[in-house]
């Protein structure tokens, strides 16, 4: 038993060595214009902890939406599930069909959105919110959330408007008029909060259903529960290489929530969606890194393109339907339970 304990942690070391050299690679490709290769232990090793046991999947796709954007950022529904697309200094407004229904122009590139309850739709623009209305005017535009930020999630409830900086490496709250009532998350080791760790610009949040605010700690492949206040009042999350973890810099890279209190959460690199109970139990699949191949993640790293380190998205309408946007495929692809 000891020799099979030490077995696994050596192979989750490597397993996280082989993807930290393929990123620096893959890094090195793109900002220095050269053409580069990975040999073929890389390609091995990675194919093989990119296998999904079928009987783990428990969803299937049933169709996809074309968003006709080149650099497609964001996805979010509303209560009357439709769909909001983010991209190309664009909103673009689909039914649950895929008909486009309006177009909505931005100042500049969205890094995320989402739709109030009474439909306003608050929109992340580099360092600030803009909010606008359901015909597409500005309402509004805050003032910048501090230098240098990068917003990369931002979720409303009731009053409260909660922002997260991935530069910052906090959660700000605010009210619906832009005024600052609290931060959250920052280092406090008297009260047990470590910090968020966030090695790349992939920090999510959202208000569940029992009306805590989760946020992902990527670097410590953690979903996080507060209350608004700020108190840390428990975690979730495991770091491993095994379907049921979170492995890489920086996973989960996005989450939702399901109608009945169920986690659904994608990764990059490895690229998995999966769904998590409310006590952040790993139930099962949506979709395993097979099915984005050539699109992001891993099998797509021998091309050694844009795409291959570009991470998906996810929303869920009121029906339970998981909506994956999917930026190398510039399209979002739909997915139901199969029971």
């Amino acid at each position: 038993m000891k020799t099979s304990k030490i077995n696994i942690t050596i192979g989750i070391i490597l397993a996280i060595a082989v993807i930290s050299a393929v990123v620096a690679i893959l890094y090195n490709a793109q900002n220095t214009g050269k053409k580069t290769t990975i040999g073929d232990v890389f390609k091995y090793d990675l194919t093989e902890f990119a296998k999904t046991d079928p009987n783990l999947i428990k969803y299937k796709e049933i169709g996809k939406i074309k968003t006709n954007l080149q650099n497609a950022s964001a996805i979010a529904i509303d209560s009357e599930n439709r769909i909001y697309v983010a991209g190309d200094k664009l909103i673009r407004v689909f039914n649950d069909k895929g008909d486009k229904l309006s177009e909505i122009k931005l100042s500049d590139n969205a890094t995320c959105l989402t739709i109030a309850d009474n439909r306003n739709i608050y929109v992340a623009v580099k360092d600030h919110i803009e909010i606008y209305n359901q015909q597409g005017r500005q309402i509004s535009k805050w003032n910048s959330i501090g230098e240098n930020a990068v917003i990369t999630s931002v979720a409303v409830y009731n009053d409260n408007v909660f922002i997260a900086d991935a530069v910052g490496k906090i959660v700000q709250r605010y009210d619906t008029k832009g005024r600052l009532k609290n931060v959250i998350g920052k280092r406090n080791p008297d009260k047990g909060i470590s910090g968020f760790i966030i090695p790349s610009p992939y920090f999510d949040l959202l208000v569940a259903n029992d009306g805590l605010l989760r946020v992902v700690n990527p670097g410590n492949h953690k979903i996080e529960t507060y209350n608004f206040d700020g108190d840390l009042i428990s975690s979730w999350g495991e770091t491993s290489i095994e379907i049921k973890g979170f492995s890489g810099c920086c996973n989960p890279v996005n989450i939702a929530i399901l109608p009945n209190g169920k986690f659904v959460t994608c990764e990059k690199g490895i690229p998995r969606v999966k769904i998590y109970n409310e006590k952040g139990e790993f139930e099962s699949v949506v979709a395993g890194a097979e099915s984005f191949a050539n699109t992001v993640g891993i099998h797509n790293t021998m091309l050694c393109n844009e795409d291959s380190t570009k991470a998906l998205d996810i929303a869920v309408d009121s029906r339970g339907r998981i909506f994956v946007l999917d930026p190398a495929e510039k399209t979002i692809r739909i997915f139901i339970s199969k029971s």
